[in-house]
């Protein structure tokens, strides 16, 4: 019993330490997706899809909920987001070449249509980023018009 005291009271010393010691969070001022928005012209509804379901692990800014300040929370989000703009960061849309980004959206629909995007865990707590049939559509079908554009080799307006 005495050594299940010593490893609780190490547990709970090295929780509450991890508490001094969080991530730097993704938070960046400005509209930081302006060039995809601009360059793709999305219908306003997915670009408002974009901003409920998409930009806070694909962008250069987050919007944290309240127990992002409790470790080891705080840890596993900024893991899921630094590991998401890897893949994709709509803040970063200008810096990939027409290639990358007809690749880019090709994968956007693949993950849509699997169900793969939004992560189900993330739709756990934001309920207004799981996407409907409807939405799920009509991005499938935003994409390939604007791949059609990407492929021909020139940007979109």
């Amino acid at each position: 019993m005495k050594l299940l005291k010593k490893i609780s009271l190490v547990v709970l010393v090295v929780f509450i330490a991890m508490q001094f010691f969080s991530p730097t969070k993704n938070v960046s001022p400005g509209n930081h997706a302006k060039v995809f928005i601009t360059e793709t012209n999305p219908t306003p509804e997915l670009k408002s899809l974009f901003e409920n379901s998409c930009y806070d692990c694909h962008s250069n800014n987050t919007k944290y909920p309240w127990y992002n300040n409790i470790a080891p929370i705080s840890y596993w989000m900024s893991n899921h987001v630094n590991e998401g703009k890897e893949h994709l960061n709509f803040s970063e849309w200008d810096t990939y070449s027409l290639d990358k980004k007809d690749h880019l959206l090709e994968e956007i629909e693949e993950e849509v249509v699997e169900g793969k995007m939004p992560l189900t865990e993330y739709t756990y707590t934001h309920g207004d980023a799981k996407l409907s049939e409807n939405q799920v559509n009509d991005l499938v079908e935003w994409v390939k018009q604007t791949r059609i554009i990407y492929q021909l080799g020139k940007q979109p307006k």
